[in-house]
């Protein structure tokens, strides 16, 4: 079969869930029997998200070959179970930076570059790239896939009107021509309930879709974003006034859960009316089963566990992926897993108990910087002493290290050399290669390494008794190695060890119920159907 391509967009406002419907349509076609991959294309000028505050665009997700990119691509993954990589994320910055390159490089010598044709070719490259049979994904992995992909669906970010959009909204359009019935559009938008009225409205909806319109691009199918449930004659209005057929305007109710969504969107034929937009008999509905049963544990679970996300960021988006983990593990486990905010700015010795007052656990959240990191150690300490079943992740990892040392290896001025540098007990030092680093952006140690366990260790358990797995990172620095034997012998083991490096990447505390840090980042690699053995044993131990 012919390579299909799926383009997803958004009207009216942003936050309606776009990543949320390109995975889903994605697990659906999967579902199927169809090879899938989904991508993202962002307006922003920036290279990619690694530098953003995540109060600004939520967490960073990092890939498997070491690029930091949108969180959407952590539900694509969740969702689908495929790894992406750098070439399923591109921001315009990553564009303008590929053609302004090859401009000083001279390959357009004697031509004016222009954003038509030069930047949008290079965005419809970038659209079709995935696609190309037996293509090298990632300059990180050398093996290329020789199956084609039958389906590539993108999404763009931003909402329809945007400046910034209207180049990928032109690609788009122009692709639209070329690929013919091989390509289908997908928009997403908003029907408001006005209260005083007591009417849903679709004016919003017909606004964007003539938007749309104005660009060139008639969308074939319409998702209509609600919080109450839309009759058939509501749907017969926007389908008449914007021009798509009635089985094609699909409603997205809210649901108790986003993994909900993929199960809404078959009951309403979604994935059907795609097949039958481009010519691909559509046969019979796929059970789904495993995703059903996940679902069935989902609304069963009654029993619930108490878990404390300790970091500074009092943002959901912020930590996206390590509470989605949280609840896929609890889901598995048959409990409901309830998180709770901890400013570790707010927490001191004085309050610390109060603060972690009823919680059957606590992750120590990673982040970078001095902020609420003081915080994070004293709750190190707290759950230590009291052995609360504790997570740390990546810095939340580095805060229990210098927690040991000041409290139990008795260097009261232990510190990581990222927060004073000239602390004389180092205990977490910067990476060898990255001291000659000046650049910030994508230049940390990134991407999947391997892990050696220590048999016998409680993460070696957890994982099923493997030797050796493979684990996403994003630092700069370490677990200094000229303190390993001191730690091990106060009761610290050194778990987990990249082959290649030496570097610790896990530390545990046998002797405590639960107390394990990695240096990694467990959360990426979580999904629906196959939940992280560090999570569910986590889990476990908080029950």
């Amino acid at each position: 079969m012919q390579t299909k391509y799926i383009f997803v967009t958004g009207g009216v406002v942003s936050s309606l869930g776009k990543g949320i419907i390109s995975a889903s349509i994605g697990k659906l076609l999967q579902a199927r029997g169809f090879k899938v991959t989904i991508q993202k294309f962002d307006p922003y000028i920036n290279i990619d998200p690694g530098t953003l505050n995540p109060y600004e665009h939520g967490e960073c997700y990092v890939t498997e070959d070491g690029f930091e990119t949108d969180l959407d691509l952590g539900h694509y993954e969740r969702f689908t179970g495929i790894r992406t990589t750098q070439n399923n994320s591109i921001t315009t910055g990553r564009i303008y930076k590929t053609v302004i390159d090859r401009e000083r490089h001279g390959d357009y010598l004697g031509k004016t570059i222009q954003v038509v044709p030069h930047i949008t070719d290079e965005i419809k490259r970038r659209m079709l790239r995935l696609s190309e049979k037996g293509k090298v994904n990632s300059e990180k992995f050398a093996t290329a896939s020789d199956e084609q992909l039958d389906f590539v669906i993108t999404e763009v970010g931003g909402t329809i009107g945007d400046i910034e959009s209207a180049p990928f909204m032109e690609a788009i359009r122009q692709l639209r021509w070329q690929l013919g019935r091989d390509a289908v559009c997908v928009h997403l938008t908003y029907v408001p309930y006005l209260k005083a009225a007591d009417e849903l409205k679709t004016k919003p909806t017909q606004h964007s879709v003539k938007e749309l319109q104005s660009m060139g691009i008639q969308p074939d199918i319409l998702v209509l974003r609600t919080e109450r449930h839309l009759d058939d004659h509501l749907r017969m209005k926007v389908a008449s006034f914007c021009n798509v057929d009635l089985e094609c305007v699909v409603q997205s109710e809210d649901m108790p859960s986003i993994y909900e969504v993929p199960v809404n969107m078959q009951q309403q034929g979604l994935d059907a009316a795609i097949l039958r937009k481009i010519g691909v008999p559509v046969g019979e509905t796929p059970a789904m089963k495993a995703w059903h049963d996940f679902l069935d544990k989902q609304r069963k679970a009654t029993r619930e566990v108490h878990i404390g996300l300790v970091g500074k960021y009092d943002l959901q988006d912020a930590y996206k992926s390590i509470r989605e983990s949280l609840n896929l593990a609890g889901i598995y486990n048959d409990v409901k897993v309830r998180m709770h905010f901890v400013n570790s700015e707010e927490i001191t010795s004085e309050n610390i108990a109060k603060k972690l007052e009823n919680l059957q656990g606590i992750v120590i959240c990673p982040g970078f910087g001095q902020r609420g990191i003081e915080g994070k150690i004293v709750a190190a300490e707290y759950t230590r002493i009291h052995d609360i079943p504790t997570f740390g992740i990546c810095l939340g990892m580095q805060m229990m290290v210098i927690e040991f040392a000041r409290n139990v290896l008795g260097y009261k001025d232990a510190n990581s050399a990222e927060m004073n540098p000239d602390t004389p007990h180092n205990v977490i030092d910067i990476m060898e290669e990255q001291k000659s680093i000046t650049q910030m952006g994508g230049t940390m140690r990134l991407g999947a390494y391997d892990c050696e366990l220590v048999k016998g260790s409680r993460v070696y358990k957890a994982y099923g008794e493997k030797k050796m797995v493979s684990e996403r990172h994003r630092h700069r620095y370490e677990f200094n190695n000229r303190y390993k034997e001191e730690y091990e012998k106060a009761g610290m083991k050194c778990v987990g060890i990249n082959p290649a490096a030496n570097l610790v990447e896990i530390v545990e505390i046998p002797k405590k119920r639960w107390y394990i840090g990695t240096q990694f980042h467990p959360e990426y690699s979580s999904t629906v159907l196959q939940p992280h053995p560090l999570f569910m044993s986590f889990i476990k131990a908080c029950m």
